[in-house]
């Protein structure tokens, strides 16, 4: 932590995020003014969504500003005000951003800005020849004080105190005395803490008919007394001699410039440029004369000064300590910067690694779906598959021993098979990995078998005892067998078994295969089946037992599912069940299955839980709302649910319940990759009355 250390503390800066040198230089003021800091750190956020809390986001920022030894990020606090990417490339005026920025803080800091911000001054007009006056005292966040004309600081305060005439055609109408003339003006009654000063250097071209930049000289002290510019009727006896702490200064014209900083973030400490990710020492004529304007610099000059009062300097500069950041915030955002440096060095890293992700006859076993697996397909219950991340450098021979004890086997047992993307889009296992490549390393393998693919998927075959000798398992570099895998479907159960894979002779029937299967289901010997191949999920069709393998287009990875042959009573007693009992049917409805997850909508006393459900895209809203209530063990009539946006995860709308959408249209689901989440609420009344 670097928490207030005395010796000479060091700076970083903030990444541009395309144009937001006008956010940087504004976030290292605030951040430079230690009372604001501290009072940043104090907004309760413990149960702030990350992804809509402002208060939460320049916690972060701060926080890193004090940790990092590196450019910090603020694309957290752009999200949080809305902002997308290309906000982030359209210039905008400092002093609008921060009257924004502190606009939604305002409510959240309690009295924290008002403190700091805040000062007084008083409207009048007075009448010259008559005992009358009229005045009106308002709050001031800032002061907007005139370059052109002036040639000092001074000059622009006397500008703006100055008193106006109103005669002749201008006189002033009161309620007793009619027309006067009078002079009005304005006077401060109070200047706060932090004075923050906006120069006018752009006003509109009336010949032109644009808005243009001033760049006149405009020369700024490094100490002000302000005392001459109060009113009279101030009674305060404290001196009022103000301190520069900060200059944020705009080079270039109204549609192309850029902002960077001076500031003097210690009270007795050195001056600094803040030019976003750039953090340097600087003297005081940087700071003073090289910014007045119209000077060689040309569309370089101060925009806004900031002064602290120096009898309020050590309250408003009181060091930022440990005490100051509550616990739990140092926690979470602790936790959070671990997290951020893990992520960082595994995307630097990333290039060393290769991903494989490694199926087993287990994984096949217990999958509902196409194919041996599903690997990252959201719409549908993602497999337990193994994921490893292997050095490229590793030679095959130490990735093969991982594995091999991972799972407790010897590496004779085990061969690789390499899943290959076919052009119908599914995924099944091709070619083996060679017995007698454990010296090439898992980059080359990668190049040689799976080039195309973001990562390795792997199917693990693994033999119970050698076939003869000292060979486990079968060569497919010739034609004569094909190695396939085996699916049964259960009526009864409504359910897929990955049961096996086997070897078949590419000239073999199919019919051959049938003892076979039999035998793997317990089944009597002659049992008749119905086999059918697995080409794609809208694709499934019988096979013709008479056929070979190699006529039926049988390759390495296929899938063929089976089930007995139904007689007409059989068929008849799962129609009358509402049972499948036809495997390309029963195909179809897994395509309709869908995972959806549920969250609560609102944070009460009684947590209520987060779960995933697997559901039907055809099912109405009674029919999620009886699959919830039994989750929940509640009245379906009480819930409620709303929508959520896909790619945020925030609130969407409210689902009427007596909509006649189904599941899918109600979710609108377009990306493969979603979360097909909704949110659910239990009122105390029921949503609908039905008699």
């Amino acid at each position: 932590m670097r928490f207030y250390e005395e010796e000479v503390k060091e700076y970083v800066g903030l990444k541009n995020q395309g144009a937001t040198s006008y956010l940087n230089v504004e976030l290292q003021l605030l951040y430079s003014i230690k009372y604001f800091c501290k009072a940043i750190y104090q907004i309760p956020t413990e149960d702030d969504d990350p992804n809509k809390s402002i208060p939460l986001a320049m916690q972060r920022i701060f926080y890193q500003l004090e940790e990092s030894n590196t450019p910090v990020e603020t694309t957290e606090l752009t999200r949080t005000l809305g902002w997308n990417a290309i906000d982030s490339f359209i210039p905008y005026d400092a002093q609008e951003f921060n009257r924004l920025l502190l606009g939604n803080l305002e409510y959240k800091m309690k009295d924290a800005i008002s403190k700091l911000f805040i000062g007084k001054m008083k409207s009048y007009v007075k009448c010259v020849n008559v005992n009358y006056e009229s005045s009106h005292i308002e709050d001031y966040y800032d002061i907007q004080l005139n370059v052109k004309g002036c040639k000092t600081l001074n000059d622009s305060f006397l500008e703006y105190i100055r008193e106006e005439s109103c005669e002749e055609n201008n006189k002033y109408k009161t309620e007793t005395y009619g027309l006067q003339n009078a002079k009005k003006g304005v006077i401060f009654e109070s200047f706060p803490p932090v004075l923050r000063i906006q120069l006018k250097r752009f006003e509109h071209d009336m010949k032109r008919d644009a808005t243009v930049k001033i760049n006149d000289c405009l020369e700024y002290p490094m100490e002000i007394d302000l005392q001459n510019y109060l009113s009279s009727d101030n009674n305060e006896s404290k001196p009022h001699n103000y301190l520069l702490h900060g200059v944020i200064v705009h080079s270039g014209d109204l549609h192309e410039g850029s902002y960077y900083a001076f500031l003097k973030p210690e009270k007795n400490g050195k001056w600094f440029k803040f030019d976003d990710d750039r953090v340097i020492s600087v003297i005081d004529k940087e700071v003073l004369e090289d910014n007045y304007g119209g000077g060689i610099a040309i569309g370089t000059s101060a925009y806004i000064l900031v002064y602290i009062h120096e009898s309020d300097i050590d309250f408003v500069q009181s060091p930022v300590l440990y005490k100051d950041i509550p616990e739990n915030l140092q926690k979470r955002l602790a936790e959070e910067k671990v997290l951020y440096e893990k992520k960082k060095k595994e995307a630097e890293e990333r290039h060393l690694y290769l991903t494989i992700k490694i199926v087993t006859l287990t994984t096949f076993a217990h999958h509902q779906g196409f194919d041996l697996a599903n690997f990252d397909d959201q719409q549908y219950p993602l497999s337990d598959v193994l994921q490893l991340k292997v050095l490229k450098s590793d030679a095959y021979g130490i990735f093969k021993a991982q594995v091999a004890h991972h799972f407790g086997i010897s590496e004779d047992q085990m061969r690789f098979w390499v899943f290959a993307n076919r052009q119908n889009k599914t995924v099944r296992p091709d070619t083996p990995i060679q017995a007698h490549w454990p010296g090439l390393i898992m980059e080359e393998i990668y190049m040689k078998m799976a080039p195309r693919q973001n990562e390795m998927k792997l199917f693990l075959e693994v033999a119970d005892k050698p076939i003869i000798g000292k060979t486990w398992f079968r060569k497919t570099d010739g034609n004569s067998h094909r190695m396939i895998f085996i699916k049964y479907f259960n009526p009864d159960t409504q359910s897929l078994e990955g049961l096996c894979h086997v070897y078949v002779q590419t000239f073999g029937k199919v019919g051959d295969i049938i003892p076979i299967l039999c035998k793997k289901k317990k089944f009597p010997r002659r049992t008749s089946l119905k086999i059918y191949k697995e080409i794609k999920p809208n694709m499934i069709e019988e096979m013709k037992l008479k056929l070979t393998f190699q006529q039926s287009e049988i390759r390495n990875g296929d899938i063929i599912c089976f089930r007995k042959a139904l007689t007409k009573q059989e068929v008849k007693k799962h129609t009358v069940a509402g049972r499948i009992c036809d495997i390309p049917t029963f195909y179809e409805s897994l395509s309709m299955r869908i995972v959806v997850q549920f969250k609560p909508k609102h944070k009460d006393r009684e947590q209520k839980p987060e779960f995933d459900l697997v559901l039907n895209k055809k099912y109405t809203y009674d029919e999620v709302a009886n699959c919830v209530a039994v989750y929940l063990n509640t009245n379906p009539l009480k819930l409620r649910f709303t929508t959520a946006y896909p790619t945020t995860g925030k609130y969407k709308i409210g689902i009427e319940s007596t909509t006649t959408q189904t599941l899918s249209e109600m979710l609108q689901t377009t990306h493969l990759d979603s979360i097909n989440l909704l949110y659910y609420e239990t009122p105390d009344i029921s949503i609908l009355y039905r008699g």
